[in-house]
């Protein structure tokens, strides 16, 4: 099958305004979307659409038939929370979601795959701080990578990765973020995305930028591991309730920040600046809309890695 473990380090290291650096173990699911319901019947651990020790729900991933916040083709004037209605329907699969999502930017992903490389449900509980979608067309090669990015208000954000990024085997992108994933840094700070496609290793990077200057990279890495009940129970032990672990280090090292006298900004500063997400929280939902007309709200250049 094409679903697997991944055991990896995540390494965060912040330059500005002052250094800070961290890394941790965790692993991570990859799963073909198209295996679902054959891991549910194989594997004991792990559920979809079931509640389990890991469960997997379709729901928790790319809401694209929500409403989006602040979205493409807001108009000018709209009323405050102003969100473009649903585009797919309620009951789409997820794969059905990722396959129309790709075709509204004019990639056609029919008869192929696409892996998941994500948490599920840890006991009921799930957080993602970013899950990789990885699009294959029907002859196997490499498409398109999505990066689905969730905050800690449990608001989403996709950013697509299309063909035209993809070089030397890496899907890279800098795009302005416009969301609100830490106090620590503005929300039009540029992503650097380079997604490389997993294989018997996983490898990616985020970094932030300010202008032309670095100010924080993110690094996951590691090898590839059976998708089995051993390997999971193995992992449970080596790894327990790692998705609350997980929140529980993005507090802890934000107040190691805030110890640091890092300059920190609201939520609802700049609501009208966060845009093309899904789930917003209460703190923007008023938000004032912005002062533009009808344009795309992400302005994107491929590099290489």
């Amino acid at each position: 099958m094409n679903s697997c473990l991944y055991e990896c380090r995540v390494m965060h290291a912040r330059f500005a305004p002052k250094a800070h650096r961290f890394d941790y173990r965790i692993f991570l699911f990859a799963l073909d979307l198209d295996e679902l319901d054959m891991l549910h019947r194989k594997l004991r651990l792990f559920s979809h659409g079931w509640r389990n020790l890991y469960s997997f729900r379709d729901d928790d991933f790319l809401p694209t038939h929500e409403r989006v916040f602040n979205g493409r083709g807001r108009p000018l004037g709209a009323p405050p929370g102003f969100a473009v209605g649903p585009a797919e329907p309620p009951d789409q699969s997820l794969k059905s979601r990722v396959v129309g999502h790709l075709a509204s930017h004019g990639i056609d992903l029919t008869g192929g795959r696409v892996i998941l490389v994500t948490l599920p449900r840890i006991l009921g509980y799930l957080f993602n701080p970013v899950s990789f979608y990885f699009c294959y067309d029907h002859r196997g090669a490499p498409l398109a990578a999505l990066a689905e990015v969730t905050n800690t208000f449990k608001e989403m954000k996709p950013y697509m990765l299309g063909p035209e990024t993809r070089r030397d085997g890496v899907f890279s992108l800098r795009v302005p973020k416009h969301f609100y994933v830490s106090p620590f840094s503005e929300v039009d700070v540029a992503f650097d995305f380079k997604l490389r496609t997993p294989g018997e290793r996983l490898s990616v990077q985020i970094d932030d930028y300010v202008g032309a200057a670095r100010t924080l990279t993110s690094t996951l890495t590691g090898p590839r591991e059976p998708l089995t009940d051993g390997r999971l129970a193995w992992f449970t032990l080596k790894y327990p309730l790692l998705t609350l672990r997980i929140i529980g280090l993005i507090h802890w090292h934000a107040f190691q920040l805030w110890l640091k006298n890092v300059p920190w900004f609201a939520k609802s500063a700049r609501g009208a600046d966060q845009r093309d997400l899904y789930r917003p929280h209460a703190s923007i939902a008023s938000a004032p809309a912005p002062l533009s007309g009808i344009k795309p709200t992400l302005v994107s250049t491929s590099h290489k890695a």
